[in-house]
């Protein structure tokens, strides 16, 4: 207390209650549980274990214990999202950074600690004391307006870091779309290669026997080659994409010798219908909401700019001397003079930063109305398209194999006709494969354009 005494002597009530009511304190999540919150209302997945981030050896291992019981069973779409949320590292590491911007809240709530200078001399018989205790009056009135800059930064911070967990969970979706496509491509890359190849051999046994041409054989020969090709092609895809999908989960070891369905889901009957998705994104999408802070306190940043421009050190300390037998008291007040700086470049610089945010904020908005529209129509279209193979190729395609067939059976077409047909049957159904992935990636691709998953309902409101 005799500290508080001697620094009330020198300074007023009210800056003394502003010192010490600018005092805050960490969460000791760090803000993590609001943005796992966030994120875990927009993607329907929980992003910690045990309702924190994974910190020790116990943390680890009951981590451990959630991935591996998911990766028991062939692993579903959310399911790779939930361990993507939980185990990838980059995604921890975006976590942890909100640690960082919590402690730099606290910081700016903490006034300067106050300085106690100390001189002792002697000379002539006599010795000199003196005590300074000094502290930064301007750091102490400007407190408060620094706290709610922070405050508002913390804010945007745990949007923003929420805002990647939606990114690592639209990505981590499209890459299991994708990993998924790939095998069933691949799985049905091989049967077609099985097939011309018993199309080949059959082809050089009708050509010993004089029933072909060297063009006929060479034409089935050359298709056999040309499927070996595509097996090769379809296992470099399926091996990139699980890969993909391995890292995005922040997989390794036997952990990344999970195991995916053998298809991708069927499409439904009917797409989402969707209104006014410009005004969706613009309200929902967290960048944007991110954006809007960004400009707020870069504003009070600019107001605080302006009310300090001419005070750049202000430092009052009380003073008590002892010199000899006398004592004395007092207090010292330094105050720098804008003699050559009148804080016009500083003003200048906040006002040149505060339009820029406004700029790149309304920039941000024009970005997210534009994928919007971009990512619906691309929704719209993928599904049009998958329904198109599904109703009306696939449905064809197998007609026209009944008739040839009935018509091969009947000796009125031959062996190369036959197997002409179903060429163009194996190029149908690769082709529904290839639409019904990008359906199921457009789809993923329009809820991260929307902020988060899209409703059940058949409409969106504003």
């Amino acid at each position: 207390m005799t500290c508080l005494h001697k620094l009330a002597a020198g300074a007023s009530a009210g800056a003394l209650v502003l010192l010490l009511g600018g005092c805050a304190s960490l969460s000791g999540n760090g803000g993590f549980n609001a943005a796992a919150g966030i994120s875990e209302q927009r993607t329907g997945m929980s992003a910690s274990v045990g309702g924190h981030l994974p910190r020790n050896d116990d943390d680890a291992r009951a981590l451990a214990a959630i991935i591996n019981k998911k990766l028991e069973q062939p692993l579903a779409a959310d399911d790779a999202v939930q361990i993507a949320l939980l185990n990838n590292r980059g995604l921890q590491a975006s976590y942890w950074s909100l640690g960082i911007a919590e402690a730099e809240l606290v910081q700016a709530g903490r006034p300067q600690n106050p300085v106690l200078d100390f001189k002792r001399s002697h000379g002539g018989g006599e010795i000199a004391i003196e005590r300074t205790l000094t502290f930064n009056l301007l750091g102490v009135l400007t407190t408060p307006l620094a706290g709610r800059i922070e405050a508002g930064r913390f804010e945007q911070a745990k949007l923003l870091v929420s805002n990647e967990a939606l990114k690592v969970a639209a990505d981590t979706r499209r890459a299991w779309v994708e990993a998924v496509a790939a095998n069933q491509i691949l799985d049905y890359a091989r049967q077609v290669e099985a097939s011309a190849q018993a199309s080949a051999e059959l082809a050089g046994r009708m050509r010993s026997a004089g029933n072909w041409s060297v063009l006929d054989l060479a034409r089935e020969q050359a298709y056999h080659a040309q499927t070996l090709a595509d097996v090769a092609h379809a296992q470099k895809a399926a091996v990139s994409t699980r890969e993909k999908l391995a890292r995005l989960m922040g997989l390794s070891g036997v952990q990344a010798t999970y195991s995916l369905p053998d298809h991708l889901p069927e499409l439904p009957e009917a797409p989402r219908e969707l209104a006014d998705i410009e005004q969706v994104a613009v309200n929902e999408r967290l960048d944007i909401q991110a954006a809007k802070l960004d400009t707020e306190h870069t504003a009070s940043a600019l107001g605080l700019t302006k009310t300090t421009r001419f005070i750049n050190v202000l430092d009052l300390g009380a003073v008590r001397d002892s010199d000899g037998g006398a004592k004395t008291r007092g207090y010292e007040l330094t105050l720098e003079v804008p003699l050559f700086d009148w804080g016009s470049a500083r003003v200048a610089r906040a006002e040149a930063t505060y339009m820029q945010s406004v700029n790149l904020l309304a920039q941000a908005a024009v970005n997210a109305r534009s994928e919007a529209r971009e990512s619906y129509a691309d929704y719209r279209t993928s599904y049009d398209l998958a329904r198109h193979y599904r109703d009306q190729v696939l449905p064809l395609r197998k007609q026209i194999s009944d008739q040839t067939l009935l018509r091969y059976n009947g000796m009125l077409l031959s062996v190369f006709e036959l197997l002409a047909d179903a060429r163009e049957q194996a190029t149908a159904v690769s082709g529904y494969i290839a639409a019904l992935k990008d359906y199921w990636s457009a789809e993923a691709s329009l809820e991260a354009a929307l902020g988060g998953r899209l409703p059940t309902n058949q409409g969106v409101k504003p």
